[in-house]
């Protein structure tokens, strides 16, 4: 077992009184799934869908939908299978320590330097064959969102937009798309036989994103990527 780390006290300063009492509760929860689960696996994720995420969440608390679901707050009851925090990474970094000296449990300032950008942690009592596997399988496509480079071009044809009922022709004027009413049906102006209605490697606006839901489009994936692995046995860091 490695050395126990957990006298050593949070210091949070120039903070008011309420905002520093809600850190150190915030640390102190983090470190109590530390201390209850078995491993803690730091991971990145793309295209966040708090609806998907809501599955991983469920999925490692046993599947109980009924279960208060744990917030980046920290509220929630810690039982289960695993409790995952994101969106706070320099609490996130206080809690495990950022150098040897101030890590809670040995060598979770490995994982902690890593705690940057669209990242989290997941801490659990589940195998890391089954947690891995878990990951390995987790992807949802999903529409795109205004704002994200397109990761394909999509180009509408004639046979696309005649299926949709004429009544649409003002909504998708609106959205950018050169539409018109023809032999009562909605068709492009000039008889184009084609429209480009996003390119790949260009930012997608929200007319486009509107215009790809119409079409049933989907361009992004909600995916998880383990970064690293910690082992509370002995201490263990293993990287993806």
């Amino acid at each position: 077992m490695p050395k126990s780390k957990r006298e050593k006290r949070v210091a949070l300063t120039q903070t008011a009184k309420k905002t520093r009492e809600h850190k150190t509760n915030y640390v102190e929860t983090v470190r109590e799934a530390i201390d209850g689960n078995d491993r803690i696996y730091l991971f990145s994720y793309e295209n966040m869908r708090s609806n998907h995420f809501k599955d991983v969440r469920l999925h490692f608390r046993g599947g109980n939908k009924n279960d208060d679901i744990m917030t980046d707050d920290g509220d929630g009851d810690s039982s289960g299978e695993g409790r995952i925090f994101l969106g706070k990474n320099k609490l996130l970094q206080i809690a495990l320590g950022r150098t040897p000296e101030d890590e809670y449990s040995d060598n979770l300032h490995q994982v902690s330097k890593n705690l940057t950008g669209s990242v989290g942690i997941l801490c659990t009592t589940q195998s890391a064959d089954d947690v891995e596997e878990y990951f390995s399988s987790l992807s949802v496509v999903d529409y795109a969102r205004a704002g994200v480079l397109s990761p394909q071009t999509v180009r509408l044809t004639q046979k696309q937009v005649e299926t949709h009922p004429v009544s649409m022709v003002e909504l998708f004027r609106k959205l950018g798309l050169p539409v018109e009413v023809k032999n009562g049906r909605v068709s492009f102006i000039g008889e184009r036989p084609e429209f480009e209605v996003c390119k790949e490697g260009k930012e997608l606006s929200v007319e486009q994103c509107k215009i790809l839901v119409h079409f049933g489009i989907k361009l992004s994936t909600f995916k998880i990527s383990l970064v690293s692995r910690w082992e509370k046995s002995d201490g263990s860091v293993e990287e993806f």
